[in-house]
């Protein structure tokens, strides 16, 4: 997306240090997502960029500094606080229930907006029943379509492809409706046609008006990062090297010492 076409400043990340023992998982880090960016996060395994994800979505509470999103502080604020405004994530290691059906796992991701009580819920009728209504026209017209899983909507998640997993995961954090979407590997163990199909999928969560979601991305696929990026963060060993345009952070000569190299720089410009 263009610059002139980005909103105000959605993520404010300042000076983040995060120590476990004596070892220091990121040293200082800052930066800001403006609203509507895809912001990916790189760098060589190690770097903090997972660290970085977890002090965002409140797994982790780091011991300096502070992260604003869209002007609050929200530093020790719970995951489940987070989530209520509006944050969402995806994992490394796909955390679905493996014995439910697809549905039902995505649905899962939309607990956080029903507001019904016990006695109605219970019984199932007024504002429970309009709530599960209002949600599953959410998730089978709205994400269903989006991620083209249609087929597949009432399989056993167990039983599905590998790719097919990363699909219904990135459907269960988009039921929670967010405005900040933190995706951790997204690509990873996917062939070159889902790869292909999931880097559409996050273009179209972020740009698509139905959706503008603002995007955090930590990816190894540099050809990916650099084509659907609007800016990127380089992390080595806990320390931030460079935050820029993609075209910047290839030019950079300390990114390309640390991680992307002559061959891995070469194959992002092809």
């Amino acid at each position: 997306m263009a610059s002139e076409q980005l909103g105000p400043v959605m993520l404010k990340v300042d000076d983040i240090h995060m120590y476990f023992g004596k070892v220091a998982a990121l040293s200082g880090v800052s930066f800001e997502v403006r609203q509507g960016e895809i912001h990916s996060i790189i760098g060589p395994n190690g770097a903090g960029k997972t660290v970085m994800l977890n002090c965002i979505n409140g797994l982790y509470h780091p011991q300096k500094g502070g992260i604003h999103y869209q002007g609050q502080e929200i530093t020790r604020l719970s995951p489940h606080r987070r989530a209520g405004l509006g944050l969402s994530r995806t994992f490394q290691k796909i955390e679905l229930f493996k014995g439910m059906t697809v549905l039902d796992n995505i649905r899962l991701g939309r607990h956080i907006h029903l507001k019904s009580g016990i006695i109605s819920g219970a019984v199932y009728f007024g504002k429970t029943a309009r709530e599960e209504i209002k949600a599953r026209e959410f998730i089978e017209e709205e994400i269903i379509d989006l991620l083209e899983i249609e087929s597949i909507r009432n399989k056993t998640v167990g039983m599905l492809p590998y790719g097919m997993q990363k699909r219904v995961e990135l459907g269960r954090a988009l039921a929670l409706n967010p405005k900040l979407l933190l995706l951790d590997e997204p690509l990873a163990g996917l062939n070159l046609e889902e790869v292909e199909d999931m880097a559409r999928f996050i273009i179209d969560i972020s740009e698509e008006e139905r959706w503008k979601v603002t995007c955090i991305l930590v990816e190894h696929d540099m050809g990916v990062v650099m084509d659907i990026s609007d800016s990127v963060s380089v992390l080595n060993f806990g320390n931030k090297i460079v935050t820029g345009t993609p075209k910047e952070v290839q030019a950079n000569p300390q990114v390309v010492d640390a991680y992307l190299g002559e061959e891995d720089l070469y194959a992002t410009r092809r």
